[in-house]
């Protein structure tokens, strides 16, 4: 397969995964979905790692690549994960997974704050197109879906974990290119990254929380969060062999088909009075998506 097909096998997985995970943290709390969603994605990996990887690479390769796969790892799954279940458990996923689409423009961002690399008048068309969208989705769609928390604020304030989600997502393809230099290998590397995150927050998130955790959460609940931890944690590794075959900008480009997929799943899995989906949250999502192909196709 080439970097593309992986790329999108990817947003696909990943949009099936947020419509589940809907589900999932609906019956459970944040930290504990979290938690559960890294410690699974790892189980998974580390089988496949061991029954597919040839373990004596890691002992010849520099520190600096294994640092750099776990500021991967902090980045995506400790940090980004947090902000994504958060923000799904707030709004759902249909309005979630739009706002995540947004990681290209922080990317943007990124490039000409670093680098100086500041966009051309047609990527700035992009960049307005984008937070358009991102309006639509955060003011005006904000009455056309129940929101699962009854005090929560609504408007932008509610959008802002999505954002930081995507926010930490354009960080940590910068530290995975830097670590797959001096260790090609995509499943060795998401595979440390996803457990560094797993002992650096469950450890202090079961001592501090115990068994109250775990007896608060739904079966029904646990059964979909186990179902999403396996599915994205084979879609996080399929993303890692994209990044190592193609550019950065074109995997996260392809990956935004994970928006219309949850736009199609979520109704169903949850049910369309918990996820709305409407005219403005469409159009909202379809600026997004317009905007990140003008950030990352367009020089």
């Amino acid at each position: 397969m080439t970097g593309d097909l992986w790329a999108i096998s990817a947003g696909i997985g990943f949009g099936v995964f947020q419509s589940l995970n809907r589900r999932a943290v609906q019956g459970m709390d944040v930290y504990l979905a979290t938690f559960l969603q890294l410690f699974i994605s790892a189980v998974v990996l580390v089988a496949i790692t061991l029954f597919t990887v040839d373990l004596r690479i890691l002992a010849a390769a520099p520190v600096s690549a294994l640092l750099y796969f776990a500021l991967a790892g902090f980045f995506h799954f400790f940090v980004g994960w947090t902000f994504l279940n958060t923000s799904q458990k707030r709004i759902g996923a249909a309005r979630t997974s739009p706002l995540i689409g947004t990681t290209p423009l922080f990317g943007a961002v990124f490039a000409a704050v670093t680098l100086r690399e500041f966009p051309s008048w047609l990527s700035s068309v992009g960049i307005l197109l984008m937070m358009l969208g991102v309006y639509f989705i955060s003011e005006r769609s904000n009455n056309g879906t129940n929101n699962s928390q009854p005090n929560a604020a609504g408007g932008w304030r509610d959008s802002l974990h999505g954002l930081a989600a995507a926010l930490c997502w354009a960080i940590s393809p910068i530290f995975i290119r830097q670590g797959l230099k001096d260790l090609p290998s995509p499943l060795l590397g998401v595979t440390i990254g996803i457990l560094a995150s797993v002992a650096a927050y469950g450890i202090p998130l079961v001592m501090r929380r115990g068994q109250r955790l775990f007896t608060s959460a739904t079966r029904d609940a646990l059964m979909f969060k186990l179902v999403a931890g396996v599915l994205v944690g084979l879609s996080t590794w399929v993303r890692w062999i994209a990044l190592d075959l193609t550019s950065i900008a074109t995997v996260l480009a392809l990956s935004l088909v994970s928006i219309p997929m949850v736009i199609i799943l979520s109704p169903f899995v949850m049910g369309r009075q918990l996820e709305r989906i409407t005219a403005t949250l469409v159009t909202g999502a379809a600026l997004i998506v317009t905007g990140a192909l003008f950030l990352i196709y367009v020089p």
